[in-house]
């Protein structure tokens, strides 16, 4: 139990003196930033029409109310931050290979499933950290730009939306661990991140979209319409057994493969 412990410790260590967290924090607020800047044009027919262009891309969210922002923040969170959750544990998994110091940690007394577990748990609250942050700046910037509608209901109820969809992203960023390790740095884990957004778009145009992965958040986010009404328990074991295969497969990897 120590060596886990300290294994968390160091590895939150890591993060507190990293520029990346200052950086994925300007990221979520600026996803807030620009939601509220779509609202804000929404609300105001004089701007909307002075600036057309930016006035068409905002009428995608809708109405300028809460039900509408809360959706668009729960759509951000399912695409931008299955981008930005996977950014997150490839540069936790990866960057001992890139800053070749893997040695040293190996030679540390820690069991590497200790070593492992921390990770997992510094990019699990890390991701966590961020989602909150994006919910609670959202509510900010929405009471700052004046949007209707607000009682307690719709708020807990696009909270809850809110927070299961950022449960779903952030349990799938278990296989982008696996492939860090295994492609031993950043770009090849990044690289599949990509890939597997790009496929679930592609997935749910021909209609497969309950059964990837990947599209579950996005499909359950709300963001694909009446494609989420065809999700069902199955939709949802995918992700779980997803999450669970990049855990298996990652432990397993720092535990056999040759580390040298």
């Amino acid at each position: 139990m120590r060596s886990l412990v300290a294994a968390i410790w160091a590895e939150g260590l890591k993060v507190r003196r990293s520029k990346i967290l200052w950086i994925s924090i300007a990221f979520a607020a600026f996803l807030d930033v620009v939601m509220g800047f779509l609202m804000f044009v929404l609300k105001n027919p004089d701007f909307a029409r002075k600036y057309r262009l930016i006035a068409t891309k905002a009428s995608i969210a809708g109405q300028a109310d809460w039900p509408s922002f809360l959706w668009m923040l729960t759509q951000g969170t399912a695409i931008a931050g299955m981008i930005g959750f996977s950014f997150i544990a490839s540069w936790i998994f990866g960057r001992e290979y890139s800053d070749r110091t893997l040695k040293d940690l190996l030679a540390l007394p820690s069991s590497r499933a200790s070593i492992v577990t921390a990770k997992f748990v510094v990019t699990g609250v890390w991701c966590t950290v961020l989602a909150v942050l994006v919910f609670a700046l959202g509510l900010t910037v929405g009471t700052l730009v004046g949007l209707e509608e607000w009682n307690s209901q719709i708020i807990h109820a696009g909270a809850m939306t809110y927070v299961s969809t950022s449960v779903l992203t952030i349990l799938l960023v278990s296989c982008v661990a696996f492939f860090a390790s295994v492609g031993r740095g950043f770009l090849p884990a990044l690289g599949f991140a990509v890939l597997a957004v790009i496929m679930a778009q592609v997935i749910t145009v021909l209609g497969y979209g309950p059964y990837f992965p990947w599209a579950v958040p996005a499909l359950h986010s709300g963001a694909a319409g009446p494609e989420a009404a065809r999700m069902g328990t199955a939709s949802y074991l995918t992700v779980y057994g997803t999450s669970l295969a990049g855990l298996l497969g990652t432990y397993s990897w720092w535990r056999f493969a040759d580390q040298t």
